[in-house]
């Protein structure tokens, strides 16, 4: 299959579903993982409807930014966060999936009122304490969502998570079900600007459990575009 049937095959699998758990598909946002794929790549996906990207690294993203722009096309970005690009994040991204410590969400903000610009966050939770993987610790959440209730710039809207690769999806319903019960605990206490705040959860080998599970954002790279190209 091309690019454009295999984006096609994805929103079938997305609607089947979201109708398997009672739910309306067009609650659910298809954000394609783009990192590492080439610009013409990119206008393929856009001429074959895609208009949501996903960029792991501030820098690849700029440069496919610049190209396509936001006219197109909505710019999220869904990997680590270094400190040292806060600055270009804020001024290129639509969304930030990854904001995982109260210190950069307060370098976020300032950055955000310096520049004149709102962005809505997501909060990167640590479910599963895996060493390599960012996010904030449970106990830590409170802390943040307190914070980010006041302020004016960023648009605090919901949790992400990246759980462990396991083979067998079925296996990360416990991951999926604990982020949607921190996201509505959060919401019976009003922390989002949206309601009742986005779930960012679920990749090519286990978004269909993640929508089961109440996803509202998934993230899908390989079962679109293919095995990751080498980008530049």
């Amino acid at each position: 299959m091309d690019l454009s049937q295999r984006y096609k095959e994805i929103c079938s699998r997305i609607n089947t579903a979201a109708e398997k758990a009672g739910r309306d598909p067009s609650e659910i946002k298809l954000v394609a993982v783009s990192k590492t794929h080439p610009i013409e790549t990119l206008n393929q996906a856009l001429e074959s409807g895609i208009a949501v990207f996903g960029e792991n690294k501030v820098q690849e993203g700029l440069e496919k930014i610049a190209q396509i722009g936001h006219e197109k096309a909505e710019w999220h970005l869904i990997g680590h966060l270094q400190k040292n690009k806060a600055r270009k994040a804020i001024k290129n991204f639509d969304v930030i999936h990854t904001l995982d410590s109260l210190k950069l969400a307060k370098r976020l903000e300032r950055i955000c009122e310096e520049e004149e610009r709102e962005v809505s966050v997501l909060v990167q939770v640590d479910i599963a304490r895996e060493e390599r993987k960012s996010g904030i610790v449970e106990s830590e959440l409170p802390e943040l969502a307190d914070y980010l209730a006041s302020c004016k710039q960023l648009k605090f809207n919901g949790l992400m998570i990246i759980p462990p690769y396991l083979p067998d999806a079925e296996k990360l319903r416990p991951y999926f079900g604990k982020l949607r019960s921190l996201r509505d605990k959060m919401n019976d206490r009003n922390a989002f600007r949206t309601n009742p705040g986005e779930l960012s959860m679920g990749m090519s080998h286990d978004f269909e459990v993640a929508i089961e599970e109440g996803a509202t954002i998934v993230r899908v790279g390989t079962a679109i575009f293919g095995e990751r190209a080498s980008y530049g």
